[in-house]
């Protein structure tokens, strides 16, 4: 029993060693252009859901009505847009060097399905390693809470709401063009 005790602690001193070694030596990839770690999405999604199942709000404080939506659309287009899109526009340069790459939370499912208590959570604390700022210390409960309402909601935000969020037609210069002076 003791020789199975002694190689089960050398074992386990040898995987701790190798993990060791590959992150100390530059072996992991950690550039946003670079493959995911073995396992990581499975071992970062895993750990999400579980502290969000545990510390996520079950209520909504405010209501999901014309007036939140509109707020919440808002605050979207003002903190949220430059990273996640805006509806049918294409994804944000900023967006496309992102590893992971953020969601489009106005189109297809994702966050329209989730509960506006999970949407506030990651609003509140962010999502480490993942580029997601928390803004609780940049915005208000209510303004967290009107953005989670509004994408929890996206599906049934009325398309006056929708368009109000439209992208600006102002032209944006191209980086390698020269300036003028």
């Amino acid at each position: 029993m003791g020789k199975f005790i002694l190689g089960f602690i050398l074992g386990v001193i040898g995987v701790l060693a190798v993990i060791y070694v590959y992150f100390s030596t530059g072996m992991a990839p950690v550039a946003t252009a670079a493959q995911a770690m073995p396992f990581e999405k499975k071992f970062a999604h895993m750990a999400l859901h579980a502290r969000i199942d545990k510390e996520a709000p079950k209520t909504v404080p405010i209501s999901a009505d014309d007036a939140s939506y509109a707020a919440g659309a808002q605050i979207y287009k003002d903190h949220c847009a430059v990273c996640h899109g805006l509806p049918g526009e294409p994804q944000t340069a900023i967006a496309k060097g992102m590893y992971p790459r953020p969601p489009k939370l106005m189109e297809g499912t994702g966050v329209t399905d989730d509960p506006a208590g999970e949407t506030y959570w990651k609003v509140s604390g962010g999502i480490r390693m993942t580029g997601m700022p928390g803004f609780d210390k940049s915005l208000s409960t209510t303004q967290m809470w009107q953005v989670s309402v509004m994408l929890a909601n996206a599906d049934k935000v009325p398309q006056s709401i929708k368009d109000s969020m439209a992208a600006p037609t102002v032209p944006v210069p191209d980086a390698k063009s020269p300036t003028k002076k």
